[in-house]
């Protein structure tokens, strides 16, 4: 054997010794159905972080809250059996209590208010509190303003909500806004709602357009009424622990597409919104004929209630950040 065909022999023995570097795949749940813009965005950030890591970061994406509700898959994404999950930031005041600040009613005038916030010092300083719980914010996309609908007539003043039987979430800021406007909330979990509203456990709901399409809640509804009372933004978060075990340069490709997911997101749900709600008008009666300012004077008491436990520290930071 010459000492060149030797050479290459060795060569070819080293390569295939050589590890290979493994490709790794994320584990993504979230809770909405694949026809949400969660979903969409979902599908935009495993094509990219795929396409822009050659192959080496893959991600399966877990829909309409396959692996459990949101509490249980923020518990999974903290204990590493989740990788990536997005829920209503409500979802983390367990964590942060005084992030429901964010989800008071009526704290954002607009989306690009809440946007400047939310993506400035203000969110992204409680957003890297949850590193102390085992988790890295991703990005704030957005449900949307909350909404209104039921079965009982259209809302237009504080006393159209007196008696309805109206599913919550687990904000204590939006169950104190409808105590206060004489509701009767109910704590749901999303993918429970249908059918309780089908079945009348409860007879009304508040959610973002997108949402309140996506679910189909309008096949168990009749009235939408687009109180706008509150703006509803979303926390997307990753396992700490697997984040930092990606390499620097995964790291910054991860951080760098998510946020455009972000954007992407965002932009679904501001363009497509009059669509949405031409499709929801073919089945629900829709009005926009709301006293936006006796609403917020009737649910001051769930901003009261907020100081008394958290203090008005970040509210004022919020307000402060919206008026620069």
């Amino acid at each position: 054997m010459t000492l060149k065909t030797t050479f290459a022999a060795l060569c070819t023995v080293a390569a295939l010794a050589a590890p290979a570097v493994a490709e790794t795949t994320l584990r993504f749940a979230h809770p909405t159905p694949e026809a949400d813009i969660q979903h969409q965005m979902a599908e935009f950030f495993a094509k990219e972080l795929a396409a822009r890591s050659g192959g080496d970061l893959k991600v399966q994406i877990f829909p309409g809250g396959q692996l459990g509700s949101d509490a249980q898959a923020i518990d999974g994404a903290r204990s590493g059996t989740i990788d990536i999950t997005i829920a209503g930031l409500n979802n983390y005041t367990g964590l942060i209590p005084e992030a429901a600040a964010f989800t008071l009613p009526f704290m954002f005038p607009t989306r690009e208010t809440a946007y400047k916030v939310l993506d400035g010092e203000v969110g992204m300083g409680v957003g890297a509190k949850l590193e102390d719980f085992g988790l890295i914010l991703l990005g704030f996309p957005e449900n949307g303003f909350r909404n209104m609908t039921n079965n009982a007539g259209a809302i237009r003043v504080p006393d159209d909500v007196k008696g309805l039987q109206m599913r919550v979430n687990n904000s204590q800021a939006l169950s104190d806004m409808f105590k206060a406007l004489g509701a009767n909330p109910t704590q749901l979990d999303v993918n429970e709602l249908y059918t309780s509203l089908e079945t009348g456990v409860v007879n009304a709901q508040d959610h973002p357009i997108p949402v309140t399409l996506s679910f189909r809640f309008y096949e168990v509804q009749d009235y939408l009424s687009l109180t706008r009372h509150a703006y509803s933004p979303l926390g997307w978060v990753m396992n700490k622990a697997k984040f930092e075990s990606l390499s620097a340069e995964e790291q910054a490709t991860l951080k760098e597409v998510a946020a455009e997911a972000v954007a992407f997101q965002r932009n679904l749900a501001i363009e497509g919104e009059a669509a949405m709600l031409e499709t929801l008008s073919e089945h629900l009666e829709i009005n926009d004929d709301v006293d936006g300012q006796a609403f917020q004077a009737a649910v001051r008491p769930a901003w009261d209630g907020f100081v008394a436990k958290h203090g008005d520290e970040l509210i004022n930071a919020i307000l402060a950040a919206s008026a620069e």
